[in-house]
């Protein structure tokens, strides 16, 4: 909700600058100000503000990033499970490769080269991300292909983009589910991360993790500046994690019969 219509939470523009209320404590410490319940930063801009708009940015960066990766990983496992042999070796060491490298710094050396911004910050986490769908999809696509009623579809006629489209995506889709949910708090993190070292949505958009490299200098002065968008970072991904616990033990019939 907040993410969606952050101008309807927010008190103040995450823009506008004031000098004269700069690092102002939270509104419950001596100097506080109702005006800022969270207080502001070291040009004034309110933090609350800040906060409810950086919402909209860790967001949509994790769910389009979700569904760029999931698109591929999904295809490619798919792919590799179904028609094994050459195709299944290309895809698997082309994931094997890009799983030796680890995941933060590959995005780092990818958006060095690529450049900052929005766009591109997408596209690098989709296309880092891909390969552990496509590991599990593969893996039950394996264990899919061999069931009857594929078999059975093989027997009626049935073309191989039918039988991947109507009988072997439905019965992934759960577990592909949990695991977009689960890439979903990574990729708000590692967007937070990259924000955090210069490497994301560049300023003065407001984000979670270039509000966390605003406040780093003023630790010991403005504590805020770092303690409230981490504190909001850390509940986001605790409750997506949750949320994907959820969605496997509903989703798991094995879990869900022993429930």
């Amino acid at each position: 909700m907040v993410a969606l219509v952050p101008a309807v939470f927010a008190p103040h523009s995450p823009y506008d600058q004031n000098l004269a209320n700069r690092l102002r404590p939270p509104v419950w410490l001596a100097g506080g100000s109702g005006d800022h319940l969270l207080g502001t930063d070291a040009v004034g801009r309110d933090v609350l503000s800040r906060i409810i708009y950086g919402a909209r940015i860790s967001l949509l960066v994790g769910i389009m990033a979700v569904l760029v990766s999931g698109a591929l990983g999904v295809a490619a496992g798919v792919l590799a499970g179904y028609f094994r042999g050459p195709v299944d070796d290309l895809i698997m060491r082309v994931a094997e490769v890009q799983l030796s490298f680890p995941f933060i710094l590959a995005a780092v050396a990818i958006v060095s080269v690529l450049g900052a911004g929005l766009r591109n910050i997408i596209i690098v986490l989709g296309v880092t991300g891909w390969t552990t769908y496509a590991r599990v999809v593969r893996g039950m696509t394996l264990a899919l292909r061999q069931r009857e009623f594929i078999e059975g579809a093989r027997a009626i006629g049935c073309s191989h983009a039918r039988i991947m489209l109507r009988y072997v995506l439905p019965n992934i889709a759960g577990t592909t589910m949990v695991l977009a949910t689960f890439a979903l708090a990574t990729f708000i993190i590692a967007e937070s991360g990259l924000s955090y070292l210069g490497l994301g949505v560049q300023p003065p958009t407001p984000t979670w993790g270039g509000m966390l490299a605003d406040g780093y200098l003023f630790l010991r002065t403005a504590w805020w500046l770092t303690t409230f968008p981490g504190l909001v970072l850390m509940l986001t991904v605790l409750a997506i994690n949750v949320l994907g616990d959820w969605a496997r033990d509903v989703l798991d019939p094995r879990l869900r019969h022993t429930m």
